[in-house]
């Protein structure tokens, strides 16, 4: 597993499914939207790159591209266009839009993982910075004060809880085994139990209330933190 993150933004819920399985099995981190709308709703700043089709609803491919671009926090995330439509016009309109690649379709699984692998390399440590705050619903993570509110009021959380959480909300969706969360939160720390795991998660859930239904145990696999 590497630590890249891959949103892949297309009308067609097949087509996602594919290239999101093709994609983790290189070991990308992978999510899906089938629409510039339920796109636009995600934390678009933790993503490492898009790959958007064109030829969607309401707003299109390239005017999601258009809306990301004038927004500092996202205008630096690389993104591939991939649709049907490829007349030069079409594809000089991608690339003034800042696009980094272009695919069109019908296109083997190869050339994309190829192409992704490319952009990747290209514009590796060119990505937009983490943002300071990650928000779900009432509930509040400021990493560099490493403060945590519900509802704008400020809970208490001991150092492991506080890096649980982060390492889970930074990741929703994503299932950490005690391993993964273990190596991430406990580092180098000899002697750490499973058991402490399991007690750190429960008390962590206790602490942030209606949230705490929101990280799921997924038995015999780990820990999530699954949206409602």
């Amino acid at each position: 597993m590497n630590d890249y993150r891959i949103l892949v933004v297309d009308d067609e819920e097949d087509l996602c499914e594919i290239l999101k399985f093709n994609l983790e099995m290189e070991g990308y981190m992978v999510d899906t939207a089938n629409s510039a709308e339920e796109a636009l709703k995600l934390e678009l700043p933790r993503y490492n790159l898009i790959l958007l089709d064109v030829m969607m609803g309401e707003i299109s491919g390239f005017k999601m591209a258009s809306m990301m671009k004038k927004n500092k926090d996202t205008q630096n995330i690389p993104i591939i266009f991939i649709t049907a439509k490829d007349t030069e016009n079409d594809t000089l309109t991608g690339f003034n839009l800042g696009a980094d690649d272009y695919i069109s379709k019908p296109f083997s699984l190869r050339e994309v993982i190829m192409r992704v692998k490319a952009v990747l390399r290209r514009t590796a440590g060119v990505q937009t910075q983490v943002p300071e705050q990650l928000i779900y619903k009432g509930l509040s993570v400021n990493i560099p004060k490493k403060k945590v509110s519900i509802n704008n009021e400020e809970i208490s959380l001991t150092k492991k809880e506080f890096e649980i959480l982060l390492l889970l909300l930074q990741n929703q969706g994503r299932v950490f085994s005690r391993e993964d969360i273990l190596a991430k939160v406990w580092h180098d720390e000899v002697y750490v139990l499973d058991r402490t795991i399991d007690v750190n998660i429960t008390r962590l859930r206790k602490k942030i209330g209606e949230y705490g239904a929101c990280i799921v145990t997924r038995l015999g696999y780990g820990y999530c933190f699954e949206c409602e």
